[in-house]
């Protein structure tokens, strides 16, 4: 959305520069020309009054045209007999036309000029005008190149085009802050979405920004709340009709002992304590939220090496060796320990009931930008094609503990991989 915006902004405001620019750029163009041909024509002028005013010889009026260096163009003059002074433009000068004839010694006051001429020559200018003088009708010639006739229209254009270059950066700094203001908080919002969908119930969208923008932000957080809510609701459920339970069990459990075949007593109160243990699990699942949070994490260098030194007696007595291999740092991970902690028990009581004694072990903690692995390898013979996943046998599990791990992974929003002599239990961070 931001890209498009700033499209947008750039292509409107190149278009509007543009429609300014280009007129004004023409405007500026025949001014700079309407400039150089006042300019010219007075400065013809003049010499055309030097000329006239009293009878001035060939070297004189050569001398002249040689000292006038005040402006730009090539002066000439043709004189009455065609004789041509200076520097003549291309194609020569032309003939007097528009000089009275009745010119004398006599004559008092300033000479008397034609009106000028001016036509292009070779992408120039030549401004031409008459005078009358004691011998007969001169004319005048100032020559403007192309680049002296159009002489301060290059910085003219340069200060346009900044205005324009100007005009156009603050359109898009303008653009950029109005395109962050909208995208920001939708940004905000869609990393909450993602948040709430990645189990953070605590997750809250910023109400900032637009009214529009700001509004979806408040729906979000409704939802949010609400899904609170129906989650507490649903857990409280569980956890009241798992405490009823316990009541008949209570009964149950009394009506067993009263039996008087002790060696089926024993077998049932083994099954009612089974169910007892059962429901106590799931009433600790309904309130784990309670004690630890709506998202909870636990340090998994901290739990593996708890779970090693769990482990470790039996490999002693098995005569396996352990070996760890845990950075020092913590390593939070998107998960309470004890789901944690029941998952490395599944993968490592897989190393210790599907190798032969005496088969070494090793675990390995590898922390990455967006995840924890944990490695479980041994040397045994190696995990059966396939083992790990679902419907592999009866009752969900697979026999080597590994769907246990699996399921758990994939709660936390990671995964498992499985290999020939090693797992991976891949988990999310915090």
């Amino acid at each position: 959305m931001r890209r498009r915006i700033l499209f947008l902004a750039v292509g409107l405001t190149t278009l509007v520069v543009i429609g300014f620019a280009v007129p004004l750029i023409l405007l500026l163009r025949s001014t700079t020309v309407a400039e150089s041909k006042e300019k010219a024509r007075y400065r013809a002028e003049s010499v055309a009054y030097y000329v006239g005013d009293k009878d001035q010889s060939k070297d004189d009026i050569a001398a002249y045209l040689q000292g006038r260096t005040d402006g730009p163009g090539r002066l000439s003059v043709r004189l009455p007999d065609g004789t041509t002074l200076g520097q003549a433009p291309p194609g020569g000068v032309s003939t007097p036309k528009n000089t009275p004839a009745d010119y004398n010694d006599d004559h008092k006051g300033p000479p008397e000029i034609g009106d000028p001429d001016f036509r292009d020559v070779n992408g120039g200018l030549a401004v031409e005008i008459d005078v009358g003088t004691p011998k007969g009708p001169a004319s005048i010639c100032l020559y403007l190149t192309s680049d002296e006739l159009y002489d301060g229209l290059t910085p003219r254009i340069l200060v346009v085009a900044g205005a324009g270059l100007l005009v156009l950066l603050l359109s898009i700094a303008g653009a950029e802050l109005v395109s962050r203001r909208l995208a920001r908080p939708l940004e905000e919002t869609a990393g909450t979405a993602e948040r709430l969908a990645g189990g953070d119930l605590e997750a809250r969208a910023p109400i900032t920004g637009p009214a529009e923008v700001a509004k979806v932000g408040a729906a979000l957080n409704r939802l949010a709340d609400r899904i609170d809510e129906v989650i507490a609701v649903e857990r409280e459920s569980v956890a009241d009709l798992s405490h009823r339970l316990r009541t008949p069990l209570t009964a149950l459990r009394l009506q067993v002992e009263a039996l008087p075949d002790r060696e089926r007593a024993e077998e049932l109160n083994t099954q009612v304590t089974s169910l007892e243990r059962t429901l106590t699990a799931v009433i600790s699942a309904a309130r784990r939220p309670q004690r630890e949070g709506r998202v909870p994490n636990c340090d998994a260098v901290q739990v593996t090496r708890d779970r090693a030194a769990f482990w470790e007696p039996l490999f002693e007595d098995q005569g396996r060796d352990l070996t760890l291999d845990l950075p020092d740092p913590p390593a939070m991970v998107r998960s309470a320990s004890e789901d944690l902690a029941a998952a490395l028990d599944a993968l490592v009581e897989n190393v210790v009931a599907h190798t032969p004694d005496g088969t070494p072990a090793r675990i390995t903690l590898l922390r990455t930008e967006n995840a924890v692995q944990i490695t479980i390898a041994d040397e045994g013979p190696g995990i059966p094609l396939g083992a790990g996943e679902r419907g592999r046998s009866d009752r969900g599990s697979t026999g080597l503990g590994l769907d246990i791990a699996r399921r758990y992974a994939e709660t936390t929003g990671g995964h498992l991989t499985i290999r020939r002599n090693e797992v991976v239990l891949t988990l999310a961070v915090p």
